[in-house]
């Protein structure tokens, strides 16, 4: 038994050490050519998002092609006691009268441990099947996988960049570059958020997101030139 605890002990510090491994990899040093490359990153993601009819699915690539995760597969952990009654105009946007059952859903859109999304989602549950609104209502299961069988599509209302590398202007010397101290580079959490309509076939309006994309779609080492 000693001997087995011993093991136990030794094994836990091992994980640990790999884990700080890990993380060291992925800070990114804050110099110029870093910030470059972070941007290039963010604009491709949005860029990658915006032309998807999924974000679902276009995460869970991004998940695959960057090593994110063991199994690159995108899970929706439900935050509890939230809720957030659809407004006016989104009641327009989803077509449906003040009368008309409205559900929220707030999740964090995860690849193996790291939050690449946080996600409002208010949807029209007459617009579903039975096991599309159990889906959501009981499993972790993303809003896009639960509702794939519409052949939904997106129509994005609003993109705000919550956080820029380099600040407007750095190309023609408009504005001051960031002072570079070579530690690591602050990401903020929040990188840029999306508001879109989905529809299904038909052009029916169902749901309504709002999607605000963190840090953690840059948890890999820095892109190294060959």
């Amino acid at each position: 038994m000693p001997h087995l605890k011993m093991h136990a002990a030794v094994a836990a510090i091992v994980i640990g050490l790999l884990a700080s491994v890990r993380a060291q990899q992925a800070a990114w040093p804050d110099t110029f050519v870093s910030r470059l490359e972070a941007l290039a990153l963010i604009q491709t993601l949005n860029a990658d998002l915006l032309g998807s009819r999924s974000a679902t699915a276009t995460l869970e690539h991004w998940c695959r092609d960057h090593r994110l995760a063991a199994e690159p597969r995108i899970a929706a952990s439900l935050v509890a006691g939230t809720d957030r009654a659809p407004t006016g105009e989104q009641r327009q946007h989803l077509e449906v009268t003040a009368s008309d059952t409205v559900k929220y859903r707030h999740v964090q859109l995860r690849c193996g441990a790291k939050v690449l999304s946080e996600a409002d989602n208010w949807y029209v549950p007459s617009r579903l099947t039975p096991e599309m609104n159990r889906l959501l209502e009981t499993t972790d299961t993303p809003f896009g996988r639960a509702v794939e069988s519409l052949q939904p599509y997106r129509r994005t209302i609003a993109v705000a960049m919550l956080w820029s590398p380099l600040p407007d202007g750095w190309e023609r010397g408009a504005a001051a570059s960031p002072a570079q101290t070579g530690a690591a580079l602050a990401i903020p959490d929040a990188l840029f958020e999306h508001r879109a309509i989905l529809y299904a076939r038909g052009n029916t309006p169902f749901a309504e997101v709002r999607e605000v994309y963190q840090r953690q779609v840059l948890a890999f080492p820095q892109p190294l030139p060959h």
